[in-house]
């Protein structure tokens, strides 16, 4: 379940950095009489801060483009000096990651009228668009975005508020930005020349589309399930290196690294869900925008520090390249990619054969990330921490019935636990969320008629059996047998009772 744009995927690294990246001096100043106590206390301060300046809100993202309407623009000599440590930087980004350098990066000086048309430009491509409006619709379905929420317009907004400096893959070319101070821009320049050296070895665009379905105008299709996870798990791989690069960087006068400095890195991963007074859009974002937005960020350095620890960096950097994550169960419990754990499979269908009444709208994973995130929004960020490391796999289907366009979306959804106890706790989740997405759902008895003596919907601790409710539209099926959970929202009975025999065959 994702938010399936692979522009936007390279349009992520524009995400703003931590404020404490422009605080942080780098290599060669008077930082040097700085110790790693001072540049902590420096993150608090910061904090606290923003939580007067923001309505309660920590510092944590930001040195953005809205900063300031008043913005100055570097002079030409600034500009001269930023150009010049593009090649410093480099190569100390070279060194921390063992990544050569094989030619020199272009650099360009840009302004924010060229960066606006970038963003926008690569937003409109079709078979982009075409993602992004499935997605968007599939999320309202499950909750995670309201149902008046305008995506592509949000997310264009998010960039433009959020950009600090970009490499383009395309041109190989780090960009500038001429209305940020030259000096705040250094530790970005680390982290987006990180990217640049992970172009020059492994190719971004490419490596990032590996395993990516080659579909018509990327229609909907069952390779999509692994394909979403396959993509998330990379980009927080590209994300996780460049932001241990830039906090290496910003450190180095200390003479510590990140992993000297744990606390550092905590400070920075609990503030980027806050944002800062100067990044209204995404302080407004709903949860599940701020959590997939900041994913390959804060679980990505988190991901990163773990293999620097096993492995050192060659694993940490050109190793994790050669032999990627493939699910976002692996970026957040680093240890099951480095033991290798094996998740069998979860037993796909026929979805023309069981599906035939409906046009297929999408298909996809719901990965451990996505029921992280749903966990959270429906019963709260200490249940999801309880529960998604139990997650062992989960996909859905959405369609319309064929030739209604109008009609609702009808949804499929099936996902597996470590356990019968864990697959019904997250049923009783499940089924908690129904009271917030529709407007009145009534329980059916096993008759299909109305029970108005059940239990209401959201009372349930754990769920077990099978379970049926009405809603505005269309029926919800909830049916929990052992470790495995199928769920079946809007679809005609005749379908439900199709995928589910097919799908429980031989599991009972």
């Amino acid at each position: 379940m994702r938010i399936r744009n692979s522009k936007l995927v390279l349009l992520a690294m524009l995400l703003a950095l931590p404020v404490w990246a422009q605080t942080a001096q780098p290599q060669g100043n008077s930082a040097k009489s700085k110790n790693l106590d001072e540049l902590g206390l420096q993150v608090q301060d910061q904090q606290q801060s923003a939580a007067h300046a923001g309505g309660g809100a920590r510092a944590t993202q930001a040195t953005t483009a809205t900063q300031s309407t008043q913005a100055k623009i570097i002079s030409p000599q600034e500009a001269k000096e930023l150009f010049k440590s593009v090649d410093e930087i480099l190569e100390f980004a070279s060194r921390e990651t063992k990544l050569p350098i094989k030619e020199d990066v272009k650099r360009r000086l840009v302004e924010r009228s060229e960066v606006q048309s970038f963003i926008e430009k690569n937003m409109k491509e079709d078979k982009d668009a075409q993602r992004l409006e499935r997605s968007e619709i599939v999320l309202k379905k499950f909750g995670l975005l309201p149902r008046d929420f305008d995506l592509k317009t949000f997310l264009v907004a998010l960039l433009k508020e959020q950009v600090a400096g970009y490499y383009d893959p395309k041109t190989k070319t780090v960009n500038l930005l001429n209305w940020v101070d030259a000096e705040s821009q250094r530790p970005v320049l680390a982290h987006e020349l990180t990217h640049a050296l992970q172009d020059q070895s492994f190719g971004l665009e490419k490596w990032m589309q590996t395993g990516e379905q080659s579909g018509h105008a990327g229609a909907p299709s069952p390779d999509d399930i692994a394909t979403d996870e396959v993509q998330a798990a990379r980009q927080a791989v590209i994300e996780g290196q460049a932001m241990v690069t830039l906090l290496d960087y910003s450190l180095a006068p200390t003479g510590k690294t990140l992993l000297e400095a744990p606390q550092i890195a905590e400070a920075l991963k609990q503030g980027m869900l806050v944002g800062t007074a100067d990044t209204p859009t995404f302080r407004s974002a709903p949860v599940f925008l701020k959590e997939t937005l900041t994913f390959p960020y804060r679980y990505g350095i988190d991901f990163t520090a773990a293999l620097l620890n096993a492995g050192g960096k060659e694993l940490a950097f050109g190793g994790v390249f050669k032999n990627p994550p493939t699910t976002t169960r692996e970026i957040m419990e680093p240890q099951t990619y480095l033991s290798h754990e094996k998740i069998a499979p979860m037993k796909l269908l026929d979805f023309d054969k069981d599906f035939k009444g409906y046009d297929r709208f999408d298909i996809g994973a719901i990965g451990e990330f996505d029921v992280a995130v749903l966990v959270e929004q429906y019963a709260g960020g200490d249940a999801a921490r309880e529960l998604y490391p139990d997650w062992r796999g989960g996909y859905y289907f959405a369609g319309r019935p064929k030739g209604d366009k109008s009609a609702p979306l009808g949804l499929w959804y099936v996902s597996r636990w470590s356990s019968p106890a864990k697959a019904a706790e997250f049923a009783a989740v499940y089924a908690k969320s129904l009271a917030q997405r529709y407007k009145r759902p009534r329980a059916l008895d096993a008759d299909g008629k109305v029970a108005d003596n059940a239990p209401p919907v959201d009372s349930w601790r754990t769920l077990r059996g099978r379970h049926a409710w009405l809603t505005e539209e269309g029926p919800v099926v909830i049916d929990v047998r052992g470790d495995a959970i199928l769920i079946s929202e809007g679809l005609d009975e005749d379908t439900t009772k199709r995928v589910a025999v097919d799908f429980w065959s031989g599991k009972d």
